[in-house]
This record gives C-alpha cells, sequence and structure tokens, in this order.
C-alpha cells in the first residue's frame, strides 16, 4: 500500500544504506551484545561516519541539516532489522532535540558535533526510584553555588546510562521549580550504578546514576533556570511518536517472520498457515497494522508541518504499542514450542515488545491525556 508519508529520491537512497548497515553492523552481532548487556561504543562511531546521528541537527553543528524523515528512516529500518540494543532513537530523535531547541549557540558548538560523530552518546536522566511519570515528585536537587550548581541525588532505569558521556538531567531546585542540566562524563561525584537486568532489551544498557556533591557550572543549564518541566512537556510529543513509528514497524517483523513459518511448517498434513483460524488472525492483524501504519504517519506528517499534537501522540503511542504487544503474543502462540525457544527470534520479540506500552509514558498515561482531551 502507498504511504501518507511521502518519501523522496533521495530518502530511499538513504534507506538502502541504512538498511544495510543494521544488516552488517548490528544484526550478525547482535546476540554476542545480549551477552554483554550493551553494544560497544565502536559502534555509535561507525553509525555516525555512516551518516545515522542526528542527520537533522544544522550542519554548522556538525549534522546534515536534513528533514525529520531521514530520521523516520533510520528509526524503521532500526526496528525492521530486529534491533533492540543499539539506543539510535533515543539519542536521535528524543534527546538531542532538548539541546538543538533549548541550548544556546555556545552549547549546541560545544555538544552537538559530538552527537553527530557518535563521539558523544546522550541520555537523560529523569525517571527515580520514587518517581516516574510524576516528574513534579523529584528529590534530584540542585543547590545555587553561585556560578555553579551543587547537585544530588539518584536516578534509574536510565537508557544509555553505561555508556553515555552526556546525560540531560532533570533537578529541582529550593524553589521547587525544574531545571535541566548537562552532567558530563568526568565531573566528580557523577557515579554510574549497576546495568540494571531486565526481562528484555537485553542489548541495552539501562543503569542507576548517583550525583554526590556534582559540581555542575551554570553554563551546563539547558534553557532558562526553572523552565525544565516545560520543556520535558513540549518534547514528549515527538518521543510518543518516535517509539509508534517504531511499535508499526517492529509489529510488521513479527508478522513476517511469522508469515514464513506457517507456510513452512505442516501439521496434521498440511501447513498450519491454511487452518482457518491462524489465516482469520493473520489476515485481522495485517489489516489493523496498516490501518495502525496509516495513521502513525498522518500524526507524523502533521508533526513536520509544526503542528501541536500532544493528544494524537499519545494516541499513537497508545495503540501501536499494544498492538505490538498483542500481535507478537499471537504470533508466538502459532510457532507452538518453539516459540519459546530463545534461539527463535519471535522469543526476543516477545520479551522486547513488553516494555513498549511502559516507557515514555505508559498506556494509562496515555489514556488520561486523551480522556482530559475529551473533557473527562
Amino acid at each position: 500500500m502507498d504511504r501518507v508519508l511521502q518519501f523522496t529520491e533521495e530518502h530511499e537512497a538513504f534507506r538502502d544504506m541504512t538498511r544495510k548497515f543494521f544488516e552488517t553492523e548490528v544484526t550478525p552481532h547482535h546476540h554476542e551484545w545480549e551477552k554483554v548487556g550493551m553494544v560497544p561504543k565502536e559502534l555509535w562511531k561507525k553509525a555516525g561516519a555512516s551518516g545515522l546521528l542526528c542527520p537533522d541537527v544544522p550542519e554548522e553543528y556538525g549534522g546534515s541539516g536534513a528533514d525529520f524523515l531521514y530520521n523516520v528512516v533510520v528509526i524503521e529500518e532500526s526496528s525492521r532489522s530486529g534491533n533492540s540494543g543499539f539506543f539510535v532513537s533515543l539519542h536521535n530523535d528524543v534527546i538531542a532535540p532538548y539541546i538543538s531547541a533549548y541550548a544556546n549557540d555556545e552549547q549546541k558548538k560545544r555538544w552537538l558535533p559530538g552527537c553527530c560523530t557518535g563521539d558523544s552518546i546522550l541520555a537523560v536522566a529523569m525517571t527515580e526510584p520514587g518517581a516516574g511519570s510524576d516528574l513534579k515528585s523529584l528529590r534530584t536537587t540542585a543547590v545555587d553555588k553561585g556560578d555553579h550548581y551543587l547537585v544530588n541525588g539518584q536516578k534509574t532505569f536510565i537508557s544509555n546510562g553505561q555508556l553515555a558521556n552526556l546525560v540531560i538531567t532533570a533537578v529541582k531546585h529550593e524553589n521547587g521549580t525544574i531545571s535541566l542540566v548537562m552532567i558530563e562524563e568526568g565531573m566528580k561525584g557523577f557515579e554510574r550504578g549497576r546495568n540494571l537486568e531486565k526481562i528484555g532489551l537485553k542489548a541495552q544498557d539501562t543503569s542507576e546514576l548517583y550525583f554526590n556533591d556534582v559540581k555542575v557550572p551554570k553554563e551546563n543549564v539547558i534553557g532558562k533556570d526553572g523552565q525544565g518541566f516545560r520543556y520535558l512537556m513540549m518534547k514528549l510529543a515527538q518521543e510518543r511518536l518516535v517509539l509508534a513509528i517504531a511499535a508499526v514497524e517492529a509489529t510488521a517483523l513479527v508478522q513476517r517472520m511469522t508469515l514464513k513459518y506457517i507456510k513452512e511448517r505442516m501439521a496434521f498434513g498440511k501447513k498450519i498457515g491454511s487452518f482457518q483460524h491462524i489465516k482469520f488472525q493473520m489476515a485481522e492483524m495485517a489489516t489493523e497494522l496498516e490501518m495502525c501504519r496509516t495513521f502513525v504517519d498522518k500524526v507524523v506528517s502533521e508533526h513536520i508541518a509544526g503542528k501541536k499534537l500532544t493528544v494524537e501522540a499519545s494516541m499513537a503511542k497508545y495503540y501501536s504499542t499494544e498492538m505490538q504487544k498483542r500481535h507478537t503474543d499471537l504470533c508466538l502462540q502459532f510457532f507452538g514450542g518453539y516459540g519459546y525457544m530463545m534461539e527463535y527470534p519471535i522469543a526476543r520479540a516477545y520479551l522486547d515488545a513488553r516494555i513498549q506500552t511502559i516507557y515514555a509514558g505508559t498506556t494509562e498515561i496515555m489514556k488520561e491525556i486523551i480522556g482530559g482531551s475529551l473533557g473527562l
């Protein structure tokens, strides 16, 4: 089917190159990375050299100045390859935009070029042991010491936490307002905790971070003091849209691998894909996927046009990630006992899918936002 999004020949050429990158540099090594719990830093530099990092960053700051559809291509090809360890989209589409949108010119020149080459890996530290979606409950403090802030606190569930060189950190002031500060690798008092063991996303590093009297110069405050909460809220729509794009492609991958299996697997003398129950469920899932893709494409195109899409992005994130979870569960069933074996990609897809309805705002939070828009 024709896409709502209009990709040019240049976009498709970039897609071919991106697909080859994931096929050669990511897929063959993913299993080994799962064993060690993270991807190598060299992979980030290879991605930077191939133009896959922050393509929409202006050329003056080290990027290509490309339109957001190039970012969409990277997101889609990452998901289509089955990648769940190299969190390139978090870096490109969630964290770098805080710098691009709110940092001053000096900060952009200081931080963005390394983000584009892969020499600097980004993380964002919002979540705390006692504060997930409720950002107003943050306990990480920033005490004003004149020319710097003294930061103390703890963050958890931080993606890229082990590898990150630059960590955008949400801190609370004595007056209760929130700011975003850049904490850099090597700052005294900044410590990484353990690489957390998860049920899925085994190749992706997720960490606890500790800040013990970290001296953060005021030159590292992103945007205006006390405006951090507003900045975070303004960028959440894109984060949720990015997850929706990835969820659609991850679902498509699961359907493709399942279709291949049921066309070959024999039971009772016939291919199991010919059984009416399985045939009808595959038909239902294929239909739902195309309808979801069309809606997500529509919201992405409106996002590129500059429209405010808090509710629509919440709808896209909620529906696409719940679809991914349901479809992956159904498809695993068709693999029978083999679907429970980790040597089959469907098993990893099942484990990786479970987080999608939780991070970047749970399904329940998405429904609260959508319900609020209905006046409820």
